[in-house]
C-alpha cells in the first residue's frame, strides 16, 4: 500500500492509537477485508482495535488517500509551470494538512485574469517591489518610468499603464493579491477567526412577516461566537439563508485585523520574506534606514484592500465551510446513533402478526402475515368517523385473529393511531369475554416512519406486484415488530426520521455514514441464511448487491442451505467473499451446529479439536457447560489463533447464534390524554423516545404531537450527550412543564423521574 509508513504515523498519532495495529488494519482494508470481518475476526493482527476504532482508522485513511491525489495534481500543476523547485516539492511532500496544502498551491493556481495578473502584464512588477522595499523616498517619480510614454521596465510601450495613478494602481493591486495568497497572512487571519469570529444572523425585511419565515423567527436579529454556535443552530440558520429568508455573516474585528497584517508588511524585520524576486533580496539585505513614508503609506493601503477585497472574503468562505463541515458531523453522527439504535430495536421474532396501517376517512388497512412475514390476507376496515362501521369492523377483526392464529398486532403510529389501538383493544377485550382457553395476541404501537416511502419504491412492488401502496405499507408496519432490522434496510436510511437536519447536510459524508451503520448492525446480530432478502443479504460482510441475489436465486433453484459450506456453490461467491461472509451467516437447523453460531468456519478446527479432547461431539460441547468450563484455552494457542479469538469462540459456544437485541416490551399510554388539549403543566405521563438529537429527546406521550425533553431536562445532572441519558424506543416517565397549542409545542422534563 502507498504510503502506508506514512499514513500509519500520521492516523496513530491523531488518533493515539498503536502503530503495529493501525498499520495492520490499514493492509486488512487493503485486501478488501471490512470493518465488520477485521473486528471479529482479526483481533490478533490489530491488536483487539474496535469496530469504532477501525472505522475512524478507515475514514482518515479515505481522507488521506484524497489528499494525496490531490497533491499529485497540485505537483503536476507546478511542474508544468516550470516552477517547480526542489525546496517546494519537499514541501508538499511533507504536507498532509489540506488547508496548509492549498495555502502553498495558491500562487501556482490556475485563476481567472485579475487585476494583479494584468498589472503584471503591464511590467509593473518591479514598481510593487520597490513599493515594498520602502526605500523610494518619491514613488510618484519612480511610477514615472513605468507609463506608457516612458522607460517601461518589464514590459513595452504599448502595454505600460496610461498614468502614474495607474501605475502605482497596478502596483497596489499586485501587493494586495501577494497579501492574500501570503501563508503568514492567511493564518494570522485564520487565527483571529478562530479566537474571536461571531456568526450574524439577519431577516430579509421582505420576509420577515411570511407565514414561511416564522419558523426562523428565533434568527431574525441573532448574534453568537462561532466557536460557540451549536451544530443544529448553525444548519437551521444555514437553511433559512438557503430559503432566502435570513442572511448569515462571520464577523471580526477587520481593523485589528488590517493593524495586524500592516504591522507584518510594513515592519521591516519581517518583509524579507513577503518581497519575491533576486533584487529585492538584495534590496532587504541592503538594509532599511531610509525608509520612505510614501511608500509606507502606500504598502498599508495595498495591504488594507488586499484584506478586505481578497482575503477576508476566502478566509470568511473557509471558515464559513468549516463550520458546516462541523455541523454536517455532529448531524451526522447524531442521525447513525440513532439509526443504530432503531435498527437494533427488539424484535418479536417469528410470530404470526396483524399489521394495521390506521386512518380515518380512508379507513385502517389490516393485513395478516405468516410466522416467516408472508402475506396471508388483507382487508380495509372502517372503525372511526366518518364512517363509523365500529361493530361491523370488530367482527372482522375477530374473524382474521381466528383465522389466521394471529399471535400479535402492530400498529402504525401515525394518524389516528391512539383510536386505532383503543378500538383493538376494545375487539381483545371482546375476545377475552368469549372464551377463557384462548390468549389474546399482544399489541404493540410500531413507527410507520419511511413505511410510505418503502411502500411505493422498487423494492415493494417486486416484493406485491399485485398489491397497492396502502397494503404493502401494512405489511412493512408488521413486519417491523417482527423484525425491524430485516424491514428497515429495505428503505433508504435518510427517510426514516430519527435525525436532524439531515436533508442539510453533505449527502456523500451522510450515505456513507448509514450504510457504515447498517452494515454493522447487520453483521452485529447475523443473518439467517435460508430467509434473508436480497436486501438484507446485501449488508452482509463481503456481499453486495449482485451476491446477495445470487444466494436468494441458488437458494430458490436448490431449496434451504444445509450448511455454510454450501456457500462456495453460489455463482462468483469465490474464497475471498466466503470468508467475508461466511461468519456472519447462520443457518438454524444445520448439521453442524457451528453453522449457526458466530464461530468462523476457519475456526471450526480449534473447536473439533476442543471436543476430541473433552471425548465428546461439538454439540455436546455446547449443550454442557461443565465440558466447557474443563477448557483451557491457552492449549489452543497457534501463530494464526490467539487468546482474543479463543475467549470469542468460547463465549460463542455458551449462546451460539444469540440474538444481542434486546427483548421487546409492550407500552401503554396514559388513557387521560388523547389530545394536546388534554395536557396540563405538572401531569406525569409515560411515553416512548421518538428521536434524539444534540439539543434532547422528542418523545411521544400519545396527543398526535411529540414534546420535547430539552438536554437540560432529561436528567438531575449536567448532560453534555443526550445519548448517553436516552435511548431511541425507550420508555419513560415524563413530566409536561409547559403546552404552546397555538403553534403545537410541549415541553416535557425527565427531572427526578424514573421509569
Amino acid at each position: 500500500m502507498e504510503h502506508l509508513k506514512i499514513f500509519t504515523q500520521l492516523i496513530s498519532s491523531e488518533l493515539h492509537l498503536p502503530e503495529h495495529g493501525v498499520e495492520n488494519t490499514l493492509k486488512l482494508l487493503a485486501e478488501g477485508c471490512t470493518i465488520p470481518f477485521i473486528s471479529r475476526y482479526r483481533k490478533e493482527r490489530t491488536g483487539g482495535l474496535d469496530e469504532v476504532q477501525i472505522t475512524a482508522i478507515s475514514d482518515r485513511a479515505e481522507r488521506l488517500q484524497e489528499i494525496a491525489r490531490r497533491k499529485d495534481t497540485i505537483v503536476k500543476t507546478i511542474t508544468e509551470q516550470q516552477k517547480m523547485t526542489p525546496e517546494l516539492q519537499k514541501r508538499i511532500d511533507d504536507c498532509w494538512e489540506l488547508t496548509t496544502l492549498e495555502d502553498i498551491y495558491l500562487p501556482f493556481k490556475p485563476k481567472r485574469r485579475t487585476r494583479a495578473q494584468v498589472a503584471r502584464e503591464q511590467g509593473l512588477e518591479p514598481l510593487a517591489q520597490l513599493l515594498l522595499l520602502q526605500r523610494e523616498p518619491d514613488p510618484m517619480r519612480a511610477a514615472q518610468r513605468f507609463v506608457r510614454d516612458g522607460s517601461v521596465r518589464g514590459g513595452s510601450p504599448a502595454t505600460g499603464p496610461a498614468t502614474v495613478a495607474d501605475a502605482i494602481k497596478g502596483a497596489q493591486d499586485i501587493i494586495a493579491e501577494q497579501v492574500s495568497e501570503d501563508e503568514r497572512s492567511r493564518n494570522l487571519v485564520r487565527a483571529a477567526f478562530r479566537r474571536e469570529a461571531f456568526i450574524a444572523s439577519r431577516v430579509v425585511k421582505a420576509k420577515k412577516d411570511t407565514d414561511e419565515a416564522q419558523k426562523y423567527s428565533d434568527y431574525f436579529d441573532w448574534e453568537e461566537p462561532l466557536k460557540r454556535c451549536s451544530s443544529h443552530r448553525l444548519l437551521a440558520m444555514r437553511r433559512g439563508e438557503g430559503e432566502g429568508i435570513l442572511r448569515l455573516q462571520l464577523t471580526i474585528d477587520d481593523d485589528e485585523a488590517v493593524r495586524r497584517l500592516q504591522h507584518n508588511w510594513l515592519n521591516p524585520t519581517g518583509l524579507a520574506g513577503s518581497v519575491r524576486g533576486a533584487s529585492a533580496a538584495g534590496s532587504v539585505r541592503g538594509g532599511f534606514a531610509a525608509t520612505s513614508k510614501a511608500c509606507l503609506r502606500l504598502v498599508a493601503e495595498a495591504v488594507e484592500d488586499g484584506y478586505k477585497r481578497l482575503l477576508l472574503p476566502s478566509i470568511e468562505t473557509e471558515f464559513m465551510n468549516l463550520s458546516k463541515q462541523r455541523a454536517d458531523e455532529e448531524a451526522i453522527n447524531v442521525f447513525a446513533q440513532n439509526l443504530r439504535q432503531l435498527l437494533l430495536s427488539a424484535p418479536l421474532g417469528q410470530k404470526r402478526v396483524m399489521g394495521v396501517d390506521p386512518g380515518f376517512r380512508t379507513g385502517c388497512k389490516v393485513v395478516c402475515l405468516d410466522a416467516q412475514g408472508n402475506l396471508l390476507h388483507h382487508e380495509a376496515i372502517f372503525p372511526h368517523p366518518p364512517v363509523n362501521h365500529r361493530m361491523q369492523a370488530t367482527m372482522h377483526v375477530l374473524q382474521m385473529i381466528s383465522d389466521y392464529r394471529i399471535e400479535a398486532i402492530a400498529i402504525g403510529n401515525g394518524t389516528a393511531s391512539r383510536e386505532t389501538k383503543d378500538f383493538i383493544t376494545d375487539c381483545l377485550s371482546s375476545l377475552s369475554n368469549q372464551t377463557s382457553t384462548t390468549s389474546a395476541p399482544s399489541v404493540f404501537v410500531v413507527s410507520e416512519d419511511g413505511a410510505s416511502v418503502y411502500s411505493a419504491s422498487k423494492v415493494a412492488r417486486d416484493e406485491f406486484p399485485d398489491e397497492d401502496v396502502t397494503v404493502r405499507g401494512a405489511v412493512s408496519i408488521g413486519r417491523r415488530l417482527m423484525d425491524p432490522l430485516a424491514e428497515l434496510v429495505k428503505i433508504d436510511p435518510k427517510s426514516i426520521g430519527v435525525g436532524q437536519y439531515q436533508h442539510d447536510v453533505d449527502q456523500t459524508l451522510l450515505k456513507h455514514s448509514l450504510d457504515q451503520t447498517v452494515e454493522s448492525c447487520v453483521n452485529l446480530v447475523g443473518v439467517n441464511l435460508n430467509t434473508a432478502s436480497q436486501h438484507l443479504l446485501t449488508y452482509v460482510s463481503g456481499l453486495g448487491p449482485v451476491l446477495a441475489q445470487n444466494i436468494v436465486d441458488y437458494r430458490r433453484q436448490n431449496g434451504a442451505f444445509t450448511s455454510r459450506a454450501q456457500l462456495k456453490k453460489v455463482p462468483r461467491l469465490g474464497p475471498a467473499a466466503y470468508q467475508q461472509c461466511a461468519g456472519f451467516l447462520r443457518i438454524p437447523d444445520a448439521k453442524n451446529p457451528l453453522d449457526n453460531s458466530a464461530v468462523h468456519p476457519e475456526s471450526y478446527h480449534v473447536v473439533e479439536q476442543m471436543a476430541k479432547d473433552q471425548n465428546c461431539s461439538v454439540a455436546d460441547l455446547i449443550n454442557n457447560k461443565g465440558t466447557r468450563d474443563r477448557i483451557d484455552i491457552r492449549r489452543y494457542v497457534t501463530a494464526d489463533v490467539g487468546l482474543p479469538t479463543l475467549t470469542d469462540i468460547l463465549r460463542e459456544l455458551e449462546k451460539p447464534g444469540r440474538d444481542p437485541r434486546e427483548q421487546i416490551e409492550v407500552f401503554e399510554f396514559d388513557p387521560r390524554v388523547q389530545t394536546i388539549e388534554d395536557l396540563h403543566e405538572g401531569m406525569q405521563l409515560p411515553g416512548i423516545v421518538t428521536n434524539i438529537t444534540n439539543f434532547g429527546a422528542f418523545v411521544d406521550i400519545g396527543v398526535h404531537q411529540d414534546g420535547l425533553v430539552h438536554v437540560s431536562q432529561l436528567a438531575d445532572k449536567y448532560v453534555s450527550d443526550p445519548t448517553r441519558v436516552v435511548h431511541l424506543h425507550q420508555h419513560v416517565l415524563v413530566r409536561v412543564i409547559a403546552v404552546d397549542l397555538r403553534r403545537h409545542r410541549i415541553s416535557l422534563s425527565m427531572k427526578g423521574l424514573q421509569r
